[in-house]
């Protein structure tokens, strides 16, 4: 369903009052140093439209916002920002859902776009009205805190995950040879792959952030993305050490069904050759033949049950001394 969440005015840090849509654009031409927060949840082309017109944005970060389907980038267009961010999010079912929050900042304003599974930013907005000294300083601090919510909501993902691969280790380990359990490496392999291109931009992003040249973004709130960049990186290297552990797990899986295998294989290898004793005197004295010396002998029965016997277990001995039983 299209519509607005939420759409406010602000001066010097403190909020003054609701601003309806098409009151936008009179708002923002009325005082420099206000500016007006938007926030949209899957808005339709209509509205987003009426949101261009009203706060003035390019036409292709529009068509971007629009379609829903970006990499997470920065773009500038005039003195305007346009920023694209990945979200993850746990859906009902417990699997990891990524979504898309676009971001439009320019002078007096921040227009919040989300698309797909997202957390919605009603924290960050009551978080920075909390914080006066900090909202004044206008839409860089803004976008600052937005992007430092997206970030921080990927830590719990990434716990979790790390959480379900030392599962995986202790089936794998545990003697727990399934199939599932490589089709949940691969399963957990796929989401990281996801996870690594909603957050590897990130690290461009917020160093052009930090070193932009930008009445938006002054140089007190530079500081603020570097702290983002630090957790994009943490974040960034975990998500690359889940993989090479994941890459061991995987390779550690087959190794260890390929061992299993060769052990059943052996057991059968010795009881077939143990089993073939029996059956090759037997199928001697089973040929009928009527000049067969042993076959008029009274002790000729009972001998070839002792050789059977014998033979078994002298087989069953050197394969058990061998590690084959």
């Amino acid at each position: 369903m299209s519509r607005i969440v939420n759409c406010a005015e602000y001066a010097d840090g403190h909020r003054v009052g609701d601003v309806h849509l098409t009151d936008v654009s009179e708002v923002l031409g009325a005082d420099r140093s206000r500016f007006v927060w938007m926030g949209l949840h899957e808005p339709d082309e209509a509205l987003l439209r009426e949101v261009q017109h009203e706060f003035r944005l390019h036409d292709l970060a529009v068509e971007d916002a629009h379609r829903a389907h970006q990499r997470p980038k920065l773009e500038e267009y005039g003195d305007a920002l346009f920023v694209v961010l990945r979200t993850a999010q746990r859906d009902p079912e417990g699997k990891i859902a990524f979504g898309e929050t676009h971001l439009f900042v320019g002078p007096g304003y921040v227009v919040s776009v989300r698309h797909g599974a997202s957390v919605p930013y009603v924290d960050v907005r009551q978080r920075c009205e909390s914080a006066p000294h900090l909202l004044k300083k206008g839409p860089g601090f803004v976008l600052y805190a937005l992007m430092d919510f997206v970030v921080d909501n990927y830590f719990p993902i990434v716990d979790e995950l790390e959480e379900e691969l030392e599962k995986l280790e202790e089936n794998i380990f545990g003697g727990n040879y399934r199939r599932e359990t490589t089709e949940n490496i691969y399963d957990l392999k796929r989401v990281l792959l996801r996870l690594k291109r909603a957050v590897s931009p990130l690290i461009d992003i917020c160093n052009r952030l930090t070193r932009f040249d930008s009445s938006l973004i002054d140089a007190d709130s530079r500081p603020y993305f570097r702290d983002v960049y630090d957790h994009v990186i943490r974040i960034n290297e975990t998500v690359d050490n889940l993989r090479e552990l994941l890459n061991g797990a995987l390779e550690a899986n087959l190794s260890l069904i390929s061992v299993q295998q060769n052990e059943v294989t052996k057991k059968l290898a010795s009881w077939a050759a143990i089993i073939a004793v029996p059956t090759m005197v037997a199928g001697i004295y089973g040929m009928n033949f009527e000049h067969m010396p042993e076959l008029g002998w009274g002790l000729g029965y009972p001998m070839a049950l002792a050789i059977m016997v014998v033979a078994c277990a002298m087989l069953y001995w050197q394969f058990r001394r061998a590690g084959w039983l």
